[in-house]
């Protein structure tokens, strides 16, 4: 047994509490070399050994270099210690606790989960688990009122391509015009990209973080919008711009006016007086030198404050969430601060951070709820658009990425295959639409939120920034209608399947070399199979009962039944088809 592989600590993801008298723990192993992992756990002030139960750790997936065992482990005390005992495939048994691996359970010691305190609990808004997000970029999406267009308003045509400077008038009457649309298409969460003042198209450049921008309408109409999604079942969550600010904010301004002098100096990160912008800032921005986008000094109190206020001012007026912008570079102390306040105004208003990498340091419990899951895209790139992974990979590559959050983060992460900062997904699949209608099935149906991005459902292509931003196309005729049922269809099944919407993920099959993956979603008792052929050439393919426990199944895409035969459920699978089975 490879002992250097043995891994755990008393920490989110190793160990998690669900409640005040059970904890979730992990542990990680060589690939392929524990038989069998047990748990023993009593209370921390328990000396006996007679009074440790026993509980078996369930192997729950693999990655390229490891196994994960899990258990859940009962507290009634609220303390526990507890250690690991492993029984490798060459039939060594070893303990494993706090102080390393020993064949005597004593010179192990044990791990210690001192208190589980209810401020510790990780709770996420219960809705947000059945969530269909719908990403809107408001300049794009549209036009509900002529009279607040920009001066240089573009034709909106299936011709445009966007530059970094267009306008072309998409507003916040037009989304309120577009929810029977969007009702329709079955979504129930509509985020918007930044909606507060701003000189810019994208208004990631905030001037004015109280007041609604006048070409996307005025405060009465985003109430209106608030009243009429509620009223449809949608929630409303904005984008927070809290890393930095626009160099047209009043802050900003004041300090390019009194330099030195400015009360508002320790704002931002000014390396000299007098302040310039050009030809290189001597300030730190976003990225690297935007002069337009100037970074906050989050640590400054003055600046919490501030921005706490607008937090208010939003949130009590009936937002349901916030998406944090560049959310890995604002002090975690901030975020800390924030979501106390947040939950506070509103324990159900749902916290989503951006962060491209790893972000468990985020997903704690006492931060984000969760984050947009660009380390699922990475993994579906890679396997649907791409074609660089095999099964195998790819279920290696999304476990490490699985195991690596909390299952509270975990279930209600945005899943996204494209988002305003990146191609579309459909242009990533070369324009080849059965990878990528595979992409949005294995989305709907994995763990996690499916956020589409505005105009994927009816076929808009676009490469990066800027062109991946064009106008939705609101003509039926240039509108990719059998695609749009499609997206309706796999909607509908997701809400009516609880095993997608909250069940627990094992993968069914995913062998080396392969194009056919699977996997099976549980909950309560009850089991979806999600089967998918990534080729373009038909697959026989066989999948063992044990993990998927049923002789008879229905594919909710056709309504095809069958029955499996023996101890195994054969199936043929044409070029790109997916199942869901139940």
């Amino acid at each position: 047994m490879l002992i250097e592989a043995l891994f755990h600590e008393t920490r989110v993801p190793y160990a998690c509490p669900e409640n005040l008298h059970s904890l979730r723990v992990r542990l990680r192993a060589g690939k392929g070399e524990i038989a069998r992992c047990l748990v023993l756990h009593a209370d921390r002030y328990e000396l006996l050994d007679s009074c440790f139960q026993q509980t078996e750790a369930e192997w729950m997936a693999s990655d390229q270099r490891f196994d994960y065992f899990e258990a859940l482990l009962e507290c009634t005390a609220k303390r526990l210690q507890y250690v690991f005992l492993l029984e490798g495939k060459k039939g060594e048994r070893v303990y494993f606790g706090e102080s390393g691996v020993s064949k005597e359970r004593n010179r192990a010691g044990v791990f210690q989960y001192a208190y589980i305190h209810e401020s510790a609990l990780f709770v996420t808004p219960e809705w947000a688990r059945d969530a269909v997000v719908y990403q809107i970029f408001p300049d794009r999406f549209a036009n509900g009122d002529k009279e607040n267009d920009p001066p240089r308003t573009e034709d909106w045509s299936k011709d445009a391509r966007p530059g970094r400077d267009s306008f072309y008038g998409g507003d916040l009457e037009g989304v309120i015009h577009s929810l029977t649309y969007l009702r329709k298409l079955g979504v129930n969460a509509l985020y918007f990209t930044p909606i507060f003042a701003s000189p810019s198209n994208h208004k990631y450049d905030t001037a004015d973080y109280l007041r609604i921008d006048p070409q996307f309408g005025n405060l009465d109409t985003f109430k209106r919008l608030i009243r009429e999604a509620h009223r449809h079942g949608m929630r409303i969550i904005l984008d927070a711009v809290f890393n930095h600010s626009g160099d047209r904010f009043f802050a900003f301004r004041d300090v390019l006016e009194k330099g030195a002098d400015s009360q508002y100096r320790d704002w931002f990160f000014i390396e000299q007086f007098p302040v310039v912008q050009t030809p290189q800032p001597n300030y730190e921005t976003f990225a690297v030198n935007v002069p337009v986008m100037p970074k906050l000094r989050t640590e400054n109190r003055e600046v919490k404050e501030y921005l706490f206020q607008v937090v208010r001012y939003w949130t009590e007026m009936g937002i349901d969430g916030w998406r944090l912008d560049v959310a890995n570079e604002v002090d975690h102390a901030f975020w800390r601060d924030f979501r106390s306040f947040v939950k506070m105004l509103n324990p159900e208003a749902l916290i989503i951070g951006e962060v491209w990498h790893n972000a468990v340091k985020w997903l704690e419990g006492d931060q984000f709820d969760s984050v947009m899951n660009y380390l699922f895209r990475d993994c579906v790139y890679r396997f649907f658009a791409e074609q660089t992974s095999d099964a195998s990979e790819f279920d290696a590559e999304l476990t490490t990425a699985r195991i690596s959050y909390p299952d509270q983060a975990l279930q209600v992460a945005w899943n996204l295959l494209d988002s305003h900062d990146t191609e579309r997904f459909l242009t990533s699949c070369g324009e080849k639409e059965e990878r990528f209608r595979l992409a949005v099935l294995f989305q709907m149906t994995y763990v996690g939120t499916p956020l589409i991005y505005y105009g994927d459902e009816i076929g808009m292509t676009g490469e990066t920034d800027p062109d991946c931003r064009r106008p939705m196309l609101w003509d039926k005729e240039e509108q990719n209608q059998a695609l749009f049922s499609y997206y309706q269809r796999l909607i509908r099944i997701r809400r009516s399947c609880a095993p997608l919407r909250r069940g627990s993920f094992r993968t069914w099959l995913a062998d080396p070399g392969s194009p056919v993956y699977a996997f099976v979603r549980s909950w309560q008792g009850e089991n979806a199979g999600i089967v998918l052929n990534n080729s373009d050439s038909w697959q026989n393919v066989s999948l063992p009962l044990d993990t998927w426990a049923k002789r008879n199944w229905t594919d909710l895409l056709t309504g095809e039944k069958g029955q499996a035969s023996g101890n195994r459920m054969e199936l043929i699978l044409s070029p790109y088809q997916g199942m869901v089975l139940v």
